[in-house]
C-alpha cells in the first residue's frame, strides 16, 4: 500500500496515534509467538488447542513407516485393474489361457474378500490374500500367486 493511503497520514498531530495514552503501544506485551501457553495465555490454549502440552504413550525409536504400508483392494474391484477388452478376450478363448492381474503393479499389496467375483478364471498376483479372498478366487477357477 502506498504511503498516502495509510492510517498514519490521518493520525499526524494526534499524540498517541490511536493506541491510547494509558495502555501505550509497546512492542510485544504478551510475549512473542506461543509464549505464555502454560501461564497468561492458558485459557486460549486449553480452549482452542487441547492436548498441545504434555506427552502420552511410548516412544518408538527410529520408526520406519514403509514396512507397515499395505494398500488393500477387494475381490469385487480386482477386475477393474484390467480393461474390459482384456476380460472379453480371455472369456472367448478356448485354449485355457487366463489373464494375469498383478495387484502389486497397480499399487495394491493385499487382496480382501468383500463382494462377488465373476465366474471367470483369473490369476491374481499380490503380496497378501485374506482367507475369504483366496476362497472366492479359487471358487471362480482362479489362482492366487503371492509375490515378494
Amino acid at each position: 500500500m502506498t504511503a498516502h493511503l495509510k492510517k498514519t497520514r490521518k493520525l499526524r498531530g494526534h499524540v498517541s496515534a490511536g493506541h491510547g495514552r494509558i495502555g501505550k503501544h509497546r512492542k510485544h506485551p504478551g510475549g512473542r509467538g506461543n509464549a505464555g501457553g502454560g501461564h497468561h495465555h492458558r485459557i486460549n490454549f486449553d480452549k482452542y488447542h487441547p492436548g498441545y502440552f504434555g506427552k502420552f504413550g511410548m516412544r518408538f525409536l527410529h520408526k520406519k513407516k514403509n514396512p507397515t504400508v499395505c494398500p488393500v483392494i477387494n475381490v469385487d474391484k480386482v477386475w477393474s485393474l484390467v480393461s474390459t477388452q482384456t476380460r472379453d478376450h480371455f472369456a472367448q478363448r478356448k485354449d485355457g489361457k487366463v489373464p494375469v492381474i498383478d495387484c502389486v503393479r497397480a499399487g495394491y499389496f493385499k487382496v480382501l474378500g468383500k463382494g462377488v467375483l465373476p465366474k471367470q478364471p483369473v490369476i491374481v498376483k499380490a503380496k497378501f490374500f485374506s482367507y475369504e479372498a483366496e476362497q472366492k478366487i479359487k471358487a471362480a477357477g482362479g489362482v492366487c500367486v503371492t509375490v515378494a
